[in-house]
């Protein structure tokens, strides 16, 4: 009796490891593709920052034109 319930035991937590690995890997998963999501954002975000870069130069560059052209 006492064999029966060490095996029943055994494979209630063979089980549960089993169960814990294939949420883990699901976990990693989802993790690698959070991460992978975070850096194509990023990227956008760094193509955003630099076109509003060069507009805001080409608007001081043509203020400073402008001014000049004024002044003349």
């Amino acid at each position: 009796m006492a064999d029966e319930q060490v095996i029943k035991l055994l494979e209630e937590i063979r089980d549960l490891q089993k169960l814990h690995m294939e949420n883990y890997k699901a976990a990693v998963k989802n993790q690698e593709e959070a991460i992978q999501l975070q850096k194509s954002a990023l990227g956008r975000q760094k193509t955003a920052v630099f076109a509003v870069l060069i507009l805001v130069v080409a608007v001081l560059g043509l203020l400073v034109w402008a001014s000049c052209a004024v002044r003349r």
